[in-house]
């Protein structure tokens, strides 16, 4: 009963030790000690709270969750900037609080999902820049500049300095990705059968807070296998103008799309012509007979706003 009441609730078991645990509350009483005093010296009184407000909420993404995907230096620097803008604009052109303040927020969710920068504490700086009484609306376009960006830059140079000193932790989330590939193995980069009980180890590993479930992962793998054991294209089954991926990791990734059927060689066999679309030799151009091709290729791939996914089979 007590089980299925936590699971209902949605209450995960941070397997996250003490150090950890230490370090992000320390790094967010820091990183706000800090942002306090920046923002009293532009504000005065309860603005000054209400502007802190949205940067403690920062706070807690980028100590005590560095490496996701909300803490980014672009989520954390467009959340709020963009947020600022939309809630002072809103400020000023509409000048009932009741419609203005839940609009700013609105607005500033959505042009976080189109700007690609959803970052939660962005909708507090949009509201408070709306409800932020006089001194707020005083400020008009320099509160975006004066605090909110003093603010961010404080917040953000904390993260950068703090989490440096701890590899598992470095920030951005790029720096400590480098790290870990600069020292894994060359028996590392291959992947056998993966158990459920290999999960719970991998996730007791992390030294730092990762914001993905046990059950999330296990699904995402569950997909990922599924396609992996899925038949490689056949030559007969290229087509021109089509884009396709070897399905490769890292730098080694890329795209290639089919322009134009080329004349056959000495033993018969068809050639085509490709363009590299993405990746490694992104732009270049070369001939390949369909064989050779075919065995490179992994997926066909369709552009996908700015990611490239996988063709279904279905499709």
């Amino acid at each position: 009963m007590k089980e299925t009441i936590l699971q209902y609730l949605g209450v995960e078991r941070y397997r996250v030790g003490h150090t950890e645990k230490l370090l992000s509350a320390l790094g967010a009483f820091i990183g706000i000690y800090l942002i306090f005093y920046t923002s009293t010296f532009f504000l005065q009184g309860t603005s000054s709270y209400l502007i802190v407000a949205s940067m403690g909420a920062s706070a807690v993404l980028l100590f005590a969750v560095p490496h996701g995907p909300l803490s980014q230096p672009w989520s954390l620097i467009g959340g709020h900037l963009i947020s600022a803008v939309i809630g002072v604009s809103c400020a000023k052109f509409i000048p009932d609080a009741f419609i203005a303040a839940p609009l700013a927020v609105g607005i500033a969710v959505g042009a976080m999902y189109y700007f690609h920068c959803i970052h939660p504490p962005g909708g507090a700086t949009a509201l408070s820049a709306v409800v932020g009484g006089y001194e707020v609306q005083q400020l008009g376009y320099q509160f975006i500049f004066t605090p909110v960006l003093i603010n961010v830059a404080t917040i953000i140079s904390v993260a950068f300095v703090f989490n440096y000193f701890f590899t598992w932790r470095r920030y951005p989330a790029y720096l400590a990705q480098k790290y870990a590939a600069a020292n894994k193995t060359e028996s590392e980069t291959t992947y056998g059968a993966i158990t459920h009980e290999d999960f719970v180890y991998a996730l007791s590993e992390f030294e730092s807070f990762i914001d993905i479930s046990e059950n999330d992962l296990l699904k995402i793998y569950d997909l990922v296998t599924q396609r992996h054991q899925s038949a490689n294209i056949q030559y007969h089954e290229l087509k021109h103008g089509h884009y396709y991926s070897n399905g490769e990791y890292g730098d080694l990734w890329s795209v290639r799309q089919i322009v134009d059927w080329g004349d056959s060689n000495d033993a018969g066999e068809e050639k085509l012509i490709y363009k590299v679309i993405a990746g490694a030799d992104r732009r270049n151009s070369a001939v390949m007979t369909k064989n050779a091709f075919s065995r490179w290729a992994k997926h066909e791939v369709i552009r996908d706003e700015d990611n490239w996914r996988r063709v279904d089979e279905k499709e």
